[in-house]
């Protein structure tokens, strides 16, 4: 999953257009384990009347050959790549606890 496609997930999720800033690795920890590790790269958003920032990752998806996308604007207690994978890695425990 390249930068083209993240481009892509957060223009169709987020409406605007989607400039490739930067790509930061991020490790977020919980209790001394890693949960999640990789790179989330950082977009410029022209166009979203929420926000002008977006982050966007893929994680594998478990038991599949496939990805699940992320992507997230830079809103509210959302203000780095880290506070973007923290709150989908909670919103997706919640959704499975929930269940």
């Amino acid at each position: 999953m390249d930068a083209s496609d993240l481009k892509g997930a957060v223009e169709s999720q987020h409406g605007g257009i989607a400039t490739h800033v930067e790509s930061a690795p991020v490790k977020e920890t919980f209790q001394g384990q890693t949960v999640w590790e990789g790179v989330v790269d950082v977009f410029d958003l022209e166009g979203n009347a929420k926000s002008t920032r977006a982050y966007a990752w893929s994680s594998p998806i478990e038991g599949s050959d496939r990805r699940r996308i992320f992507a997230v604007l830079h809103l509210g207690a959302i203000r780095s790549p880290q506070d973007a994978v923290r709150a989908a890695i909670v919103a997706e425990h919640k959704s499975k606890t929930q269940d």
